[in-house]
C-alpha cells in the first residue's frame, strides 16, 4: 500500500511506534508488536424518552463513526424501568481498518483536547490491554452542530488491541499520542504543598 494512501496514524504507527515497542519490550518479529485490532462505541437510550431521541442518536453515531451503526433491543422486560423486551434502546458501531485509524487520529488531535479543562484521560486498562473511556458530550466531536442537538447525549468507545498485558498495551497507545494524564510523583507534589 502506498503511503498517500494509509491514515495519518497508520503510518505513523508502522513508521515509528512499531520500532519503538520493538526497542521497549525487545520483540524479534513485527507481528509480535501490539497493535489496534477494532474500536467499539456504543450508545444508549433511556427507554421512556420519544422515538426522536433515538433516531437522533442514531444520526449522530453513524456522523461521529462515518458508517451505519446497528441499533440494540432490550434483551428482557424491566417493569420499574417501563421497557419491554425488543425494545430499541441504543445503538452501536465497530470500526476496523482505515476507519479505525481515521477515528483515532479525530479523537487523539481534535475531540479530547476540545473538552473544557482538558488535563489528560485516565490510563487504567482493563486486564487484557484493552482500554474503556466513557465520553459524556458527544459535542467535542467535530461532526456534531451544536445546535442540532435536542438532549445531550454522551458515547462509551472501547480500544481492543493485540497486547498481552496491560503495560504493552498502555505503551502502545502513549506512542500512537493518547493524551493519558500525568500522575505527579510524591516528591514532586510535597514540594508544590510546601
Amino acid at each position: 500500500m502506498s503511503s498517500e494512501n494509509r491514515p495519518y496514524i497508520k503510518a505513523h504507527y508502522e513508521d515509528v511506534v512499531v520500532a519503538g515497542l520493538k526497542k521497549q519490550f525487545g520483540y524479534k518479529n513485527k507481528f509480535e508488536v501490539p497493535a489496534i485490532s477494532k474500536v467499539s462505541l456504543n450508545a444508549g437510550v433511556s427507554a421512556h424518552f420519544e422515538k426522536s431521541v433515538l433516531e437522533e442518536t442514531f444520526k449522530n453515531m453513524a456522523m461521529i463513526a462515518g458508517q451505519q451503526p446497528a441499533k440494540t433491543f432490550a434483551k428482557k422486560s424491566i417493569a420499574n424501568f417501563k421497557l419491554r423486551e425488543g425494545m430499541p434502546i441504543g445503538c452501536k458501531v465497530t470500526l476496523r481498518g482505515n476507519r479505525m485509524w481515521d477515528f483515532m487520529f479525530r479523537l487523539i488531535a481534535i475531540s479530547l483536547p476540545a473538552i473544557r479543562d482538558f488535563r489528560g484521560i485516565h490510563d487504567r486498562m482493563d486486564g487484557n490491554g484493552n482500554y474503556s473511556l466513557g465520553i459524556h458530550d458527544i459535542t467535542i466531536f467535530p461532526e456534531i452542530n451544536v445546535e442540532s442537538i435536542k438532549r445531550q447525549s454522551g458515547l462509551e468507545l472501547s480500544i481492543v488491541t493485540t497486547a498481552k498485558t496491560d503495560k504493552e498495551g498502555r505503551e502502545l497507545l502513549k506512542l500512537l499520542g493518547m493524551p493519558f494524564r500525568k500522575h505527579e510523583s510524591k516528591e514532586e507534589s510535597s514540594e508544590t504543598a510546601a
